[in-house]
């Protein structure tokens, strides 16, 4: 077992009105000692901006914006911008969430020269109806058989339903390229697809419809333990070591009366990210702190970033949809328990 310490909260609501409900799921970039994080804020209304604070090492808290730094502007984000995750690429920051207009939850990206002003805001993920994706899956049997309990068995009526697209969320960017190409995590229940493009402009309907006549072959995790059992989705970006990308993503599943979010990890190859060399049999850490129990939603620790000093490596989470927390551990330790489970594929 990987020895992960429980760091304590890191960031609580405060009474400024963009996050008096609660703060949680930091997008983390490092830059030295300096920890940037980009947090979904919640207000009453329970609508969500991004907030930023920066932490002089892991866990010092050196400044915090006292008003959001992404907030909704368009029609397909006007209830809220959610869930950021950060990378830089080639010297340019990429930021990523989920755009939320009271229908559709769909992955959004962002870019950014200096961490200060985001430019070039757009969904990047297919924004395909209900309708769309039954008719695909009639060309794919893979469709039918692992998607079936999660979209095909939605049958819209209203014309609002019928404008509903299928949820695409936890959009994760490698934090470079590989041969020339991005890689990026996208999760259409219940699993994390991958896709790997030379160009973002490439992302069109066409690409999408294409992507998803052979979906199956998009897949790198799919749940499988019991702690993930009900689906899976991204969390923190990929992590570069020798042994491969470690990858710490969150499991789920379904307990009486609600679900329980845990952190995992897996390894991924590194030159072709689409396969999987191992993963952890057991949840990297679970909810069993307070304040990881009981919140805005019970039973939740939701990682979305990492900082590394040294051999030590923080994960940075939301708890309970409705604080901050991180959790420690060594990135050795983490590695070669992965490389253990190799044998065990």
């Amino acid at each position: 077992m990987v020895n992960v310490k429980k760091e304590g909260i890191l960031l609580a609501k405060t009474d400024l009105e963009f996050e008096q409900e609660g703060v949680l799921n930091p997008g983390v970039v490092q830059e030295g000692n300096d920890v940037h994080i980009f947090y979904r804020a919640l207000n009453k209304g329970n609508r969500s901006t991004i907030g930023y604070c920066r932490l002089n090492g892991p866990l010092t808290v050196a400044e915090r914006s006292k008003e959001p730094v992404i907030s909704p502007e368009f029609d397909y984000d006007s209830q809220g911008v959610e869930d950021a995750r950060v990378v830089k690429i080639d010297g340019e920051y990429h930021i990523t969430y989920t755009s939320y207009n009271g229908v559709n939850a769909l992955g959004t990206l962002a870019t950014s020269t200096d961490l200060k002003k985001w430019e070039n805001k757009r969904i990047i993920v297919p924004q395909i109806t209900y309708e769309e994706f039954n008719h695909i899956a009639k060309f794919n049997r893979y469709i039918t058989e692992k998607y079936q309990y999660f979209y095909l068995r939605h049958k819209p009526e209203s014309e609002l339903e019928k404008s509903m697209l299928l949820w695409d969320k936890n959009v994760v960017f490698f934090p470079r390229k590989i041969n020339n190409y991005y890689y990026f995590f996208h999760r259409i229940l219940p699993e994390i697809q991958l896709v790997k493009v030379k160009r973002l402009e490439d992302l069109t309907k066409e690409y999408w419809h294409d992507y998803f006549l052979t979906v199956d072959k998009h897949v790198v995790l799919t749940p499988k333990y019991g702690h993930e059992i009900s689906y899976i989705g991204g969390g923190c970006p990929p992590i570069e070591t020798e042994a491969g990308w470690v990858v710490i993503y969150h499991g789920v599943h379904d307990v009486k009366g609600g679900h329980i979010y845990t952190a995992c990890a897996a390894l991924l190859d590194l030159d072709n990210p689409g396969i999987e060399l191992s993963r952890l049999p057991y949840a990297l850490f679970v909810p069993d702190q307070e304040w990881e129990l009981i919140g805005i939603v019970n039973n939740v620790v939701f990682p979305s970033g990492t900082a590394l000093f040294g051999d030590t490596l923080y994960v940075y989470y939301g708890a309970a949809d409705k604080l901050i927390g991180t959790a420690s551990m060594s990135l050795k330790e983490l590695v070669a328990e992965l490389v253990h489970y190799k044998k065990f594929k």
